[in-house]
């Protein structure tokens, strides 16, 4: 068999670990591969080495991938390997489309015609609204979407109806959500038809109760290999698991590859510990580290390396690249979010000019709503950009919703606007009854909504129809009148609420509700604040307008990226800016909030991402002030930054936005706490454009009501050791004591930090 390795032309260029997991054929494998380090050349090589050794058919490989596109790559690259086109590889393919084709198969051992339907999310979301309604559970509070997300969590654990816990399901509908999951379970039996989730979970059932049909994919599968294990979640880990535990150990030949680094979707259900306890799983299985990175430069690698190192749950291992020396990351403070966005604009039309393209430059956020500053500017400054993973602020269903309320409140004849929200939050107003409005406004020549306010009065339109309409204009002449005496962003808040609009998502958003809602929220408030930039109504909607006008001119693919981090996994820039790091923002709030020390860990890999992405230049950015949903903060970096090895940073300010000099040298004890006292000097020399709006601001939150001025204190009587109260993360101890600014490690919260006026001893 060595003479036939080493004659190989596939395994030329490949280096001594990359080799090594290529050859190991034989028994469990964990490819432990960084970023950059060419996981996905490994996993095609070792494909291909398989089949050049003989030691098995195509068809005897199963090969699972997490999207199409890796899929198609990989069949790609294996032929290319060869040298031939390779036909009949039908084990290769993402793990729904595998495990739709052995449900095909089994089907009638889970109640199921080989026929069967696989249900899209309209579909799915129609049988859940036949079912509440059955039931007579207000769909409007306990919403199809709810459910529907509810019973997705619960097949991505593995679980059916019977193995429900008595608290699964408490939350929903009063207690009914594992009854109405067993109904919803029965009716797709008798509609012949599966959902996403059952493909997985049917496949667990078979292979658990018929261990005959189990043993016939034993025998079929000789190998397998699994691409980014980091991201399974509990029923794919199961599957996986079922097929791989052969009783004969010695036939045990699963190779999974991934970052443990990298593990970055907890939120929609991948496990982290999938990955950690593999060696667990699988005694005695090999592990090859791929550790030589070949995307970015050594300052890079080794700020992302020393920031992850502050995890705990991690296998460990250290990127390291023969691109010696490069920039350091740059970390740089700016007065506010709208600095921030002025300075990163003007670092790219710097990196223009000097020959280099848009398309080498990436912004990544943490969250959406933190685009819309970007891209106003990209605008102003006719700087192309593209949005990837989701449509630009201003065309989001959300905002474009919110925005025909506004254009509605605003003139009679807008039908378009008038359209778009007239059952937007559901009204009982159907298709039909639009229809006859549109009928009658054409057959009358007036708008839509004067067409409305005939028909209200007549017989055309009757019953639980006619009641919404009447109720829908009473409610726009009202706002017409608050209109005269409100701001224009108090009138938008009121709308939204009133309306329902706002409550809609607040809905979806509950316990295991629309993973997108709280997002949309978010994007609802940006645009509030957003409106508070303009003295009128009538200029920010002219505003908006010149911008969708502008945005559509730009048909060049040479553009700027514009993503979150999460949407930036895979891929790679020469240029990535990383703004918003601050506490409550980056590292979420939320997240901590919600998963405590494994949020923390979530958010810290999250971070190790975005530096990652980074080939030549990285540089990341935060605020002295942050205006969040119209409230002004002060704010302080957050605690990855103090996490960078200090060799491998470049700490910059923009002065012109802070006023006079800022010493950042000597006494380093973390970038953030350089920055922090560097805040503290300039606190009150602002030049920000934005600080008039500030100083009248401050006090106010959105709707008015006294918010707590930021105080500045310059020392603090607490000291290292001390045991102290916080009234949101409760009892800790002090770690760091930095001027009135505490790091306090939280017995339930993690590592924090805190204005000393805000705990009290104990």
């Amino acid at each position: 068999m060595a003479g036939v390795v080493s004659a190989a032309p596939y395994l030329d260029g490949l280096n001594p670990e990359q080799r090594a997991a290529v050859e190991a054929i034989d028994g469990p494998l964990l490819v432990l591969a960084g970023a950059g380090t060419g996981k996905t050349r490994v996993l095609t090589t070792r494909f291909t080495h398989i089949l050049a050794q003989g030691k098995a058919w195509p068809s005897q490989i199963l090969c699972v991938t997490f999207t199409n596109k890796a899929a198609r790559e990989m069949r790609e690259r294996v032929s290319e390997l060869i040298g031939e086109r390779v036909e009949g590889l039908p084990w290769l393919g993402t793990f729904h489309s595998v495990a739709a084709k052995i449900l095909r198969i089994h089907a009638e051992l889970v109640g199921l015609k080989s026929s069967f339907t696989i249900l899209d999310t309209d579909d799915q979301l129609r049988l859940l609204k036949q079912i509440l309604r059955a039931e007579n559970i207000d769909e409007k509070r306990w919403t199809p979407r709810h459910l529907g997300h509810l019973i997705d969590g619960w097949k991505n654990k593995g679980k059916t109806p019977e193995k429900l816990s008595s608290g699964d399901g408490y939350g929903f509908a009063e207690g009914r959500g594992a009854k109405l999951y067993r109904i919803y379970q029965s009716r797709l039996k008798d509609l012949n038809a599966a959902d996403f989730g059952d493909l997985l979970l049917h496949n667990l059932t078979i292979f658990q109760k018929h261990p005959d049909v189990l043993a016939k994919y034993h025998a079929k599968f000789k190998y397998l290999l699994v691409d980014e294990y980091q991201d399974t979640n509990v029923a794919q880990y199961l599957w996986l698991r079922l097929l791989a535990q052969r009783p004969d150990k010695s036939e045990q030949n699963l190779c999974v590859v991934g970052d443990d680094d990298q593990s970055i979707y907890g939120w929609r259900g991948a496990e982290v510990d999938n990955i950690l306890r593999f060696e667990t799983d699988f005694p005695g299985a090999k592990v090859v580290r791929l550790e030589r990175n070949y995307r970015s430069t050594e300052h890079i690698l080794a700020a992302a390396s020393g920031l992850i190192t502050a995890n705990k749950d991690r296998l460990g291992k250290t990127l390291w690249t023969d691109d010696k020396g490069g920039d350091k990351v740059v970390v740089s403070g700016v007065w506010d979010g709208a600095a921030e966005a002025r300075v990163i604009s003007s670092e790219i039309e710097n990196w223009f000019s000097k020959g280099r393209k848009y398309n080498d430059v990436a912004v990544l956020v943490r969250a959406s709503r933190q685009m819309r500053s970007f891209e106003e500017r990209f605008i102003a400054l006719g700087l192309p950009y593209r949005v990837i993973g989701g449509p630009r602020f201003f065309e989001r269903a959300e905002i474009r919703d919110a925005h025909a309320y506004l254009r509605t409140v605003k003139s009679d004849t807008d039908d378009l606007a008038f359209e778009r929200i007239v059952n937007v939050p559901k009204r009982g107003i159907g298709a039909v009854t639009v229809q006859k409005l549109q009928m009658a406004a054409r057959a009358m020549g007036v708008s839509l909504e004067a067409a409305t306010r005939q028909l209200v009065k007549t017989d055309e339109i009757r019953g639980k129809a006619r009641t919404a309409l009447r109720a829908f204009v009473l409610d726009i002449d009202r706002w017409r009148t608050a209109g005269a005496d409100l701001s224009h962003t108090e009138l938008a808040e009121r709308i939204l609420d009133e309306s329902g609009y706002t409550a809609m998502w607040k809905r979806a958003s509950g316990r295991n509700g629309d993973p997108k809602a709280e997002g949309r929220l978010e994007n609802l408030k940006e645009l509030i604040q957003a409106m508070g930039e303009f003295d009128t109504l009538e200029a920010y909607m002219e505003h908006v307008s010149l911008v969708m006008e502008l945005d559509t001119g730009a048909a060049d693919d040479d553009k700027i990226s514009l993503m979150t981090l999460h949407g930036s996994k895979g891929l790679e820039f020469p240029l990535v800016f990383l703004p918003g790091w601050e506490e409550g923002s980056f590292p979420s709030q939320k997240s901590l909030d919600e998963s405590g020390m494994a949020g923390l860990e979530e958010e810290r890999r999250l971070a190790y991402v975005g530096i990652t992405r980074a080939r030549e230049r990285a540089e990341i950015y935060f605020t002295a002030n942050r205006q969040i949903y119209g409230q002004w903060q002060s704010s302080i970096p957050s605690r990855f930054i103090d996490e960078l090895p200090a060799e491998h940073v470049e700490v910059k300010s923009d002065t012109g936005y802070f006023g006079g000099e800022n010493n950042m040298a000597g006494g380093y004890t973390g970038v953030s706490e350089s920055f922090v006292d560097s805040f503290d000097a300039s606190y009150t020399k602002p030049r920000s454009p934005g600080w008039n709006r500030y100083q009248q601001n401050q006090n106010k939150t959105i709707d008015g009501s006294a918010t707590r001025k930021p105080t500045r204190k310059p020392s603090s009587n607490f000291k290292t050791g001390e045991r102290i109260f916080h009234q949101k993360f409760g009892y800790g101890h002090i770690t760091n004591v930095s001027g009135n600014k505490l790091s306090v490690a939280f017995e339930k919260a993690g590592d924090k930090k805190v204005l000393d006026g805000f705990v009290e001893r104990v």
